[in-house]
């Protein structure tokens, strides 16, 4: 796997450029700020770009806009955003602007090597991963109305299951219930929020965003 990594902290770039290395992940460039990360990405062709919302000068959200452009540019590139802060706004803006090989963590999840690791390959897989405290926070807020609130709260849990980038599979592990029901569960997730089968639309994001979208910022 090749990567490209964006920090405007030394300590933290060079660490996780070092921890990647162990893993046998080549870093191929790193970036202080989000200058040139667009036309970088393009030229090394890397398999995925990981970098910070915040970024010089402003502090703003210059690391976000750097990976929405490289989202719209190079499709094929996974793009994993880290955060400080659970900022939901953030998260929906990366599955809006496409569907596949997306992720949101908060920077506190790289210390958790193989939890970041496991987040890294299914993004660059085509994955969709939100860090599972922005869900646990999520979940905890309340409601607004709207097609969530035809949702059990069993549909819930699969929903704040799929917001973390978990298969079918791996929510019937979680939920300890056998695939076949997990399946169930997702389908009529789908169903109630009006997501009919469409080839040009990944519906599990959408059935993401909708939740994301409803929840306070």
């Amino acid at each position: 796997m090749r990567v490209i990594l964006v920090d405007d902290s030394a300590l933290i770039r060079d660490g996780l450029a070092g921890l990647l290395a162990d893993e046998g992940i080549d870093v191929v460039a790193t970036f202080a700020d989000a200058d040139g990360v667009v036309e970088a990405v393009a030229r090394h062709q890397v398999d995925a770009l990981i970098i910070d919302v915040r970024m010089p000068p402003d502090f703003q959200t210059e690391g976000l806009e750097a990976a929405l452009e490289v989202r719209r540019n190079t499709s094929g590139t996974g793009i994993l955003v880290l955060s400080q802060h659970i900022e939901t706004r953030y998260a929906v803006e990366l599955l809006e602007a496409g569907a596949a090989g997306v992720g949101y963590l908060l920077k506190d999840r790289v210390t958790e090597i193989e939890t970041f690791i496991d987040a890294l390959e299914r993004v660059v897989g085509g994955g969709t991963v939100i860090d599972p405290d922005v869900v646990t926070r999520l979940v905890q807020r309340p409601r607004d109305s709207g097609p969530l609130e035809r949702l059990s709260e069993r549909e819930r849990q699969v929903l704040s299951l799929m917001a973390e980038g978990h298969t079918n599979a791996r929510i019937a592990d979680e939920l300890v219930v056998n695939q076949r029901t997990a399946e169930t569960h997702v389908s009529n997730i789908l169903t109630k929020l009006d997501l009919p089968p469409d080839a040009s639309v990944d519906r599990r994001v959408s059935a993401v965003v909708l939740w994301l979208r409803s929840q306070p910022t």
